[in-house]
Formats: C-alpha cells, structure tokens, sequence
C-alpha cells in the first residue's frame, strides 16, 4: 500500500516537470531567436548585400604592392589603381556613394581566407579566376582579361617562355597562379615564392632571378616603376581577373555583374581602363 503511494506521488512529480518543460518551450524557452536557428542571431545568415548596406559601407580586399591595380602612396596613405576604381564603383552603385567603402590589403595567399571568415566582402585583386578557386569562392563575370608573361632587365637575353632554360630562377609571390603556371610550362627552372609582387621585384633587382613572372598587366605596372626593366611581349597563359564573392551569394554575384554590365554599356569601364593601362581594352 504504501509503495502504490510512493508511486502515485513520483507519477505526480514527474507530470508537472513534463508540463513545465512543455510550459517554457512554448513560451520560447532556451536561447531561440526569432527569424533563426537556436542561438542564432536574426541577422546571421544574412546575404553579403544586406550586410553592406547595415554597415553602411563596402569592405574590399585590395592589393596595395601593385601598381596600376593597387598601389598604396607611402606619403597620402592613398591607394589607387584600376581595382580600386572598380570598387568604388560598386559603392556608388549599392550605397549611392563611392567613398562609402573600406579598402583592406590582401595578398594572394590571404585572400580567400580573409573573404571565407568575413573580414571583407569581395575580392578585388587581381584574381584569376580557376576551377580550382571556384570550389571556395564565387566570382563575377571577368572584368580584365591579362596574360601571363616576364618582367626582365633591358639588356636581357629572355624574350619569352621559349628563353627559359635549366638552372635559371624565376621569381614570383606565393599563392599565386603564376607559379604554378611557370612550374608547369618551364619545370627545369627554379621558382621562388615570395609574400607579394613587391617583394619579388625586390629580389629581381637584387639579382636573384633572372626574371618576374605575373601577369603583364601587373608587370607594365613594375616597369613603369622601374624603367631599366622591360616586359617581354609573349604571353604563355590568359588570365581572366574576377571579383571573388562569398560562395553562394547569388544575390551579390548578381549586383556586381549588373554594374560591370552598366559600366561596359555606358562607356565608364573603357575610361577606367584607358586612365590606368594607357589603350582601350580590346573589343
């Protein structure tokens, strides 16, 4: 008798507890928040444009060792270039004003993981766009078309892929589709990687390459810097440059393909080319 009240009353003790839980669930009990997942945030998730315009400004990763592209004035604090100009332009397109916009220098080996973690919100670095870099990012359609070619001294016997021969060092930055394009087309050289195009062309005039390799459009930039060094006029690969978005952010991918569109249509992008390569892109 007294085990069937024990019983009773633990019966008891356990509906109510059963209740309460049930009580606190539906009353949003836990750390649930409205619009999303449990402990997420409402704005998590959000797409790179809705970020943009709460923040009200455009993060960008740029280069600042590249001349033409993106080269930072030690004395301003300025950087200028075509992708900057580019950039600006998608501010002015999403937040109605070309200044709204944060420019944060990558290099070709911290790119991608400065997008993937959040840091920025799109790649404006001279990227080719790969197979290969498709896995991780998304890009847009190519807003410069270069090709891969050597910056060397004036009086050098090198004129192009055909010149490469054993033993000679070829000089280049880490991360970059450059090295392994010339590793590929010419495997009796040496590559050496440096941290960025600037420090490579360091050691190009320090005499430990016999040439640079990038694309041309970056190395008109070295030589325009420099003018004991001249570009050889064969280029051995076609490097489309892209702008690298988040993966899967359709949306923004969307945005920025609609405004190099509007840029081509309306004669912006050909001024912005002729201002820093000098011709008018081909057709």
């Amino acid at each position: 008798m007294k085990a069937n009240k024990l019983w009773k009353k633990v019966a008891g003790m356990g509906l109510v507890l059963m209740l309460s839980a049930t009580a606190l669930a539906g009353c949003g009990g836990g750390s649930k928040t409205e619009g999303g997942a449990q402990g997420t945030p409402a704005a998590a998730g959000a797409g790179t444009l809705a970020k943009i315009k709460e923040r009200d400004k455009l993060v960008v990763g740029v280069k600042y060792d590249l001349n033409l592209f993106g080269l930072k004035d030690p004395a301003t604090g300025n950087v200028e270039g075509f992708d900057i100009d580019i950039a600006k332009a998608i501010a002015k397109k999403v937040l109605g004003d070309e200044n709204k916009i944060e420019l944060k220098e990558v290099t070709s080996k911290t790119r991608i993981p400065m997008l993937k973690n959040g840091e920025i919100d799109a790649i404006i670095a001279t990227m080719t766009i790969t197979e290969e870099r498709k896995k991780e990012v998304d890009f847009s359609d190519v807003y410069f078309l270069a090709g891969q070619s050597f910056l060397v001294k004036k009086d050098s016997s090198i004129n192009g892929l055909k010149d490469m021969q054993k033993g000679m060092k070829i000089v280049t930055a880490k991360g970059s589709t450059s090295a392994k394009n010339i590793r590929a087309s010419a495997p009796d050289v040496e590559v050496l990687e440096f941290e960025n195009y600037a420090e490579a062309f360091t050691a190009l005039k320090a005499g430990q390459g016999d040439a640079l390799t990038t694309d041309n459009a970056l190395l008109y930039g070295m030589a325009k810097q420099d003018p004991n060094y001249r570009v050889t006029e064969e280029a051995f690969t076609e490097e489309p440059y892209g702008i690298a978005i988040s993966k899967g952010d359709a949306e923004f991918v969307k945005t920025v393909n609609d405004l190099l569109k509007e840029m081509k249509e309306n004669g912006e992008y050909d001024k912005i080319y002729e201002k820093w390569i000098g011709t008018k892109p081909k057709k």
